[in-house]
């Protein structure tokens, strides 16, 4: 377990991915507007009715978001992982089970949540829309807005960010998660911004955080409900 931990969250495989001076500016420039953009979808989106087309919509159209201003911003890595000191191979199975443990984590924190009221009251407003919407077509929208948001926050944004990218990139994942107004979800992005962003730093490419961020949504998409109900 040590062993699996290290290699997927603190040993940085060689890599040479060295942007332009313009190159970089550009994704500055792109980042900051595209979360401010992101943002401000995001909390129109889950101030929406419950269910309703137009939260739908809202959703696609974040995703489209994050995903036009990754691509927009330059060229991104897929990244690779140490499976021993000199064989370096696409990050796949390490990811999901490291996604897999964080849904632990969380569903244990749930089991404390859903006993302190005014907290169980914020996830159960974001339960709503698992309630009330089409939970197929909702778990579609969970899975391309998870890998959206990792092409965004830990592709372009952090390839913009010179020094501490996984804190810079997780404090701006938190600040866009914000702008929902639930504490909760904050919390969450904290958690998995963090793990997401040392994801990237080690893997030095997108692949592993947008499978542990797919992995640990979808899970919770799924399992919260139950323990809510």
């Amino acid at each position: 377990m040590r062993t699996f931990i290290q290699r997927s969250l603190w040993d940085v495989v060689p890599r040479d991915q060295r942007d332009s001076d313009a190159a970089f500016r550009r994704r500055q420039v792109v980042a900051a507007i595209v979360v401010l953009v992101g943002a401000g979808v995001l909390g129109w989106s889950l101030r929406l009715e419950p269910g309703g087309n137009t939260f739908y919509v809202a959703a696609i159209v974040l995703a489209g978001v994050w995903a036009a201003g990754a691509f927009l911003s330059g060229r991104l890595h897929l990244g690779r992982m140490a499976r021993s000191n000199e064989v370096f191979v696409r990050p796949i199975l390490a990811p999901i089970m490291l996604g897999l443990l964080l849904v632990g984590v969380f569903v244990l924190g749930a089991l404390v949540v859903r006993e302190i009221p005014p907290l169980a009251t914020y996830v159960s407003s974001v339960l709503e829309y698992a309630d009330e919407g089409s939970l197929t077509l909702l778990a579609i929208i969970t899975f391309f807005n998870g890998i959206a948001e990792e092409l965004f926050f830990r592709g372009a944004m952090y390839a913009a960010i010179p020094k501490h990218p996984v804190f810079w990139t997780t404090l701006a994942y938190v600040v866009a998660t914000l702008a929902t107004g639930n504490v909760m979800l904050a919390f969450a992005a904290i958690l998995l911004g963090v793990v997401c962003g040392l994801e990237r730093r080690a893997s030095g490419g997108i692949l592993a955080p947008i499978l542990t961020h797919i992995t640990w949504s979808l899970s919770m998409l799924f399992l919260l409900p139950l323990l809510f109900a």
